[in-house]
């Protein structure tokens, strides 16, 4: 039987459209395996890939992030994979550089510690949108030690528990996410409540029942005028220790209303997406997430594919379909680009 044929979209130079080719079929080495993409989902951080080349070590490239689909092949000592399984996966071609770790392609070598089935009962366009987020929202909250995540930037180090598949009592800890409708604040919100974190979200005023389905106890408007002063009034009657802010929006606007927060309260962590505002009071550790991490491994070993079969790991935020095939991914990066709310942009293939 012959092998199959690899397509990507591939990036020849920063700041172009995506150019959709032959690629080579990758095979599965150590540790890893490949999947036969059914669906890819697109990340704030592919546009910046796109536009400005960032993380690309070698070109032409093909990035991404997230997987669903089948295993194609599994690497000679990989356990707990097999052909033909239903599996969600994170892509890190921004970390290696290597196109076949890109998942803007119809096949994609994930490491198997970045995988988790998929149950049957959820589909591929469904499932896809959970991987990425995942790590993220790991990385934002179990970082123990503050550490260089890229030269000159260090790491958030909340230090909070992993979620738990048993109902958590509380954890007399409050944790603020800035931006609780977005795809990562809002898994961000799952994961900290799964753990017994007391969440506090901040989100349009349209979002607030989707940001409340994800596990927030209190969701505030960041266009409502007195929203910090609510913030901290909710902070102080929630009772727990507030631990501080993960800020998934990471805009000059988002940054001046964390640090009023934070004054406010004594200080505290300032977790971010995007490198964190440059001057910041003695009393404050602020540091960008960078979302890929081993200590996501165990979240993904333990707790991502039986969370989802008991419902209490929702693949949130929603997906929205641009469209069949490869040739949709710049559609969907011009349209993430645009902005979304509540969403999360996917192709199937």
């Amino acid at each position: 039987m012959s092998a199959p044929k690899n397509q990507a979209a591939w990036l020849k130079k920063a700041g172009t459209p995506l150019e959709v080719s032959d690629a080579p079929l990758p095979t599965a080495g150590p540790g890893e395996i490949v999947v036969k993409n059914a669906a890819i989902a697109i990340n704030p951080l592919d546009c910046h890939m796109q536009d400005q080349g960032v993380f690309v070590q070698q070109w032409p490239a093909i990035f991404g992030c997230d997987v669903a689909g089948e295993v194609y092949e599994a690497g000679p000592d990989v356990q707990g994979f097999k052909k033909g399984d239903r599996v969600i996966g994170h892509a890190i071609n921004l970390v290696t550089g290597r196109p076949q770790d890109g998942a803007f392609a119809l096949y994609t070598v994930i490491p198997a510690d970045k995988a988790a089935i998929l149950p049957d009962a959820i589909s591929f366009q469904d499932g896809v949108v959970v991987s990425f987020a995942v790590e993220a929202a790991v990385c934002a909250l179990s970082v123990k030690e503050p550490g260089i995540a890229m030269p000159g930037v260090s790491t958030p180090a909340l230090g909070l528990p992993y979620p738990s598949l048993d109902a958590m009592p509380s954890s007399g800890k409050t944790l603020v996410v800035y931006g609780g409708s977005s795809s990562v604040g809002s898994m961000t919100t799952q994961l900290a409540t799964a753990a017994g974190i007391h969440v506090i979200a901040i989100s349009g005023a349209h979002n607030f029942d989707f940001s409340k389905r994800c596990g927030a106890a209190q969701v505030f408007d960041h266009k409502d005028p007195p929203v910090i002063k609510k913030v901290i009034k909710a902070i102080g009657k929630s009772g727990g220790e507030f631990v501080g802010i993960f800020d998934a929006i990471a805009t000059p606007e988002t940054y001046a209303n964390d640090l009023a927060i934070l004054s406010k309260l004594g200080g505290g962590h300032l977790a971010c997406v995007h490198p964190p505002p440059t001057e910041v009071p003695a009393n404050v550790r602020a540091g960008m997430i960078f979302a890929v991490n081993d200590v996501a491994t165990p979240v993904y070993k333990n707790y991502v594919t039986p969370a989802l079969q008991a419902g209490k790991l929702r693949c949130l935020p929603p997906p929205t379909v641009v469209g069949k095939g490869l040739e949709h991914i710049n559609e969907a990066l011009k349209k993430s680009r645009a902005g979304v709310s509540a969403t999360k942009l996917v192709v199937t293939l």
